[in-house]
């Protein structure tokens, strides 16, 4: 049996999407691959220039967007999932513009900012 775990992706205090992820959804495997995508992510509202996919975000929408077309490359093992049922995982991620919230399931194990975020899950 995976580590399943959910990656909600907030515009201010509403959730926009959440992602459900069937196996490796613990910090060092999920956690890991998340921080990694976010790491080097700029947040703005507007576009100047020509930004590359996975280095700048048009608000949360694009990023969350851009979070999906990152997970997601074959059948299976993602799924988008109802952002009002989140029973029966192993862990929760919640990305917010400033910081990443991190519950195993009910206890909250890391909250703080996107650049503590790679650290706590040990991203070089």
């Amino acid at each position: 049996m995976g580590t399943r775990c959910l990656t909600y992706v907030y515009e201010g205090n509403s959730p926009l999407v959440c992602l459900y992820r069937q196996f490796d959804g613990y910090p060092s495997g999920h956690g890991a691959e998340l921080a990694n995508f976010l790491k080097d992510m700029h947040l703005g509202n507007g576009i100047a220039g020509e930004p590359e996919m996975g280095t700048f975000a048009n608000g949360m929408g694009c990023l969350a967007a851009q979070l999906i077309a990152h997970f997601k490359k074959s059948v299976g093992g993602f799924y988008i999932h109802l952002v009002t049922d989140s029973g029966g995982v192993d862990y929760e991620y919640h990305v917010y513009a400033n910081k990443v919230v991190v519950k195993n399931p009910d206890e909250v194990v890391f909250s703080g900012s996107r650049k503590d975020f790679v650290k706590f899950c040990k991203v070089a």
